[in-house]
């Protein structure tokens, strides 16, 4: 659990300060980062989380509900943070104090919420956790990774637009700190019991909607003329592949 703290703050850390080394990135490169990375979020949740969901023992006749609110949550979470979460890089109310609390309100939930999927406590005869299977861990986190990194590059590229150096990167701390903080909170709450099987349930079923609603939303943005883009299919097809090879074949 240690690595996995220092990985996913340092990811995001490193990627937010990107922008202080190149503060101009080519819109087409920065297109295929994130279509790579919403490729490879969408396929292991399509392999990994959502079979092992259905097939724990959580209540299975449920789990579609609270996937569904997920999804519906993640929409309200990116009416305050303008979708930086996926890659939106565009002026914002950050110059604002009321900009800057809601962006941050919005990107921390998210980040912190997907933070607990790591988070399958310290004993393997916890019920309920189904995501505590042999690697499972590493695929889900390294798609988090790939996702935290252009987020983390987005937020501070639009809050470096308007607001000082100082300032910028304490929130971009702040921001980076989120999902660790949620791994270790969910993992302490499910150690002590003072999570029920149900609300682990809740909890994954809620972070999953929210992974579908990002996923997909890249996926369309990244052609909003339904151009047809060689690259764009190519590094699909890439991602895709190697989330299979990461959850079958390694």
């Amino acid at each position: 659990m240690a690595l996995n703290f220092i990985l996913l703050f340092f990811t995001a850390l490193l990627a937010g300060l990107l922008v202080f080394v190149t503060p101009v990135l080519k819109e087409k490169y920065f297109k295929l980062v994130l279509v790579f990375a919403g490729s490879y979020l969408f396929s292991i949740t399509i392999l990994h989380i959502l079979p092992e969901l259905f097939s724990g023992s959580y209540n299975p006749s449920r789990m579609g509900v609270y996937i569904l609110i997920g999804f519906l949550l993640q929409q309200l979470l990116e009416y305050w943070s303008a979708g930086i979460e996926h890659g939106h890089i565009h002026k914002h109310e950050s110059s604002t104090y009321k900009g800057v609390f809601t962006l941050m309100i919005g990107l921390f939930i998210h980040a912190f919420l997907e933070g607990t999927l790591l988070s399958h406590g310290d004993s393997s005869t916890q019920q309920g956790l189904a995501l505590a299977q042999e690697h499972s861990d590493k695929t889900v986190l390294l798609g988090i990774l790939m996702h935290k990194g252009p987020a983390a590059f987005a937020l501070a590229a639009v809050l470096g637009a308007s607001l000082s150096k100082k300032w910028t990167l304490i929130l971009l701390t702040i921001f980076a700190l989120a999902s660790p903080l949620g791994m270790l909170s969910s993992a302490f709450f499910i150690n002590q019991g003072l999570l029920s099987t149900e609300g682990i349930g809740i909890l994954y079923g809620l972070v999953t909607g929210g992974f579908l609603h990002i996923s997909t939303t890249i996926f369309f943005e990244s052609s909003p003329h339904h151009k047809f883009q060689l690259n764009k299919l190519a590094i699909t097809f890439l991602a895709a592949a190697l989330a299979f090879a990461s959850e079958y074949l390694i």
